[in-house]
């Protein structure tokens, strides 16, 4: 509720995943939107991904042209799928593209969080851009004065593995039938293997 309280409020919240610690604010929200670029650095040209608590929600962000099973295969869990962003979605939030990454972090926390807002929340790792992703609250202190709440989950996953750190899986779905791998992430394997297998899509040549 707090979390959320700050959210509503304009702010911005650490806050843990499935993955990484993340920073999330409102994505309806364009002045919180532009504050997640300055906190980090961002290159403005980057997008941001929104989260959702429930499969169900994206279609009201998302116009969506692969199955619904494909994406409760994926989701909730360490994925962002790529996908053709609806009118629904705030102008001023990746205003450069036509896609938006859709993440539903498989973490009770952070689903009921996403459940409590009104809107989507845009998330993005909890680290100044182009320096390593964050497992701990205390490895993101430089961040702490610019945050109106701090959420604690204690360490994520295996903070010596470097692998932890990759951070989702992020898939492009937007060209029917196809896929393409935008970054590989820590859940590669098992998604290629879904989307191709199950679901007969080739991989776009890149």
């Amino acid at each position: 509720a707090a979390a959320a309280g700050a959210l509503q409020a304009g702010g911005l919240v650490a806050v843990p995943t499935d993955t990484v610690y993340g920073v999330a604010c409102l994505a309806q929200d364009s002045a919180a939107v532009r504050s997640i670029y300055s906190l980090k650095g961002r290159n403005g040209a980057k997008p941001l991904a929104i989260c959702l608590g429930d499969v169900e929600r994206l279609y009201r962000y998302c116009n969506v042209n692969v199955p619904d099973e494909l994406l409760r295969d994926l989701l909730p869990g360490p994925v962002t799928l790529v996908l053709q962003r609806s009118e629904e979605l705030n102008k001023d939030l990746n205003p450069f593209t036509s896609l938006v990454g859709v993440r539903i972090p498989d973490h009770p926390f952070m689903r009921d969080l996403a459940r409590a807002c009104s809107g989507p929340l845009a998330l993005t790792s909890a680290n100044i851009s182009s320096q390593g992703s964050t497992l701990t609250v205390l490895e993101f202190q430089d961040l702490w004065p610019q945050l109106s709440l701090i959420i604690d989950g204690g360490p994520i996953g295996d903070i010596q593995s470097p692998e932890c750190r990759l951070g989702s899986t992020v898939v492009d779905l937007s060209v029917s039938g196809k896929f393409s791998i935008i970054r590989p992430g820590c859940a590669l394997t098992p998604t290629v293997e879904i989307l191709k297998k199950k679901y007969g899509l080739v991989p776009e040549s890149s």
